[in-house]
């Protein structure tokens, strides 16, 4: 019962305190759930928010029910979701009724500039992390530039990368383990 109460209150404080979506919430992810409460190790995070962004849904609660569920089960991975949008829930329900109020005065349209910069802040480090993670070999250096290329020059839903980055990989691996 500790572990489903303490996946609900992490996944809501991550909730809270998260702007920009669920790529803002990587850093945070990343700090939370494998440096603080060691419940996924990088690699496992990483393919939980590639996976969480090929499936329906939002990426941030697609995360947290993957994580959730390693924990915690059928329960934690329900309460982790809960978790994750019960802030924004509770945030957004308040902000419909003010914002319309307020959306036109020049301090909340700097403030909400500065935070998109804040938030562009926090993605690159947390990538410059995971790269730093995954980007072991020349196998996992070629397969990153390709996909790079592709995000860059492609028009493609994240689905078809992620797909072929896998069968990238394996297909490399075994040239790789054929040579040797």
């Amino acid at each position: 019962m500790k572990l489903l109460w303490e996946l609900f209150w992490t996944f809501a404080k991550m909730g809270a305190i998260t702007f920009g979506g669920g790529m803002a919430m990587l850093p945070i992810l990343q700090r939370e759930v494998v440096e603080n409460k060691r419940w996924a190790t990088e690699e496992e995070l990483t393919d939980y928010y590639a996976i969480g962004q090929c499936t329906p849904g939002i990426i941030a609660v697609n995360t947290a029910t993957f994580i959730g569920q390693k924990c915690g089960g059928t329960a934690g991975g329900i309460l982790a979701t809960l978790g994750v949008v019960f802030p924004s829930l509770v945030i957004i329900s308040i902000l419909a009724g003010l914002i319309t109020n307020f959306a036109h005065l020049a301090w909340v349209k700097n403030a909400f500039a500065g935070i998109q910069v804040c938030v562009c802040v926090l993605i690159f480090n947390a990538v410059i992390k995971l790269l730093k993670k995954s980007v072991v070999d020349k196998r996992t250096a070629a397969i990153f530039l390709l996909v790079l290329a592709g995000g860059l020059f492609l028009n493609l839903s994240p689905v078809w990368f992620v797909v072929a980055a896998a069968l990238a990989g394996i297909l490399l691996k075994n040239l790789e383990v054929r040579k040797s």
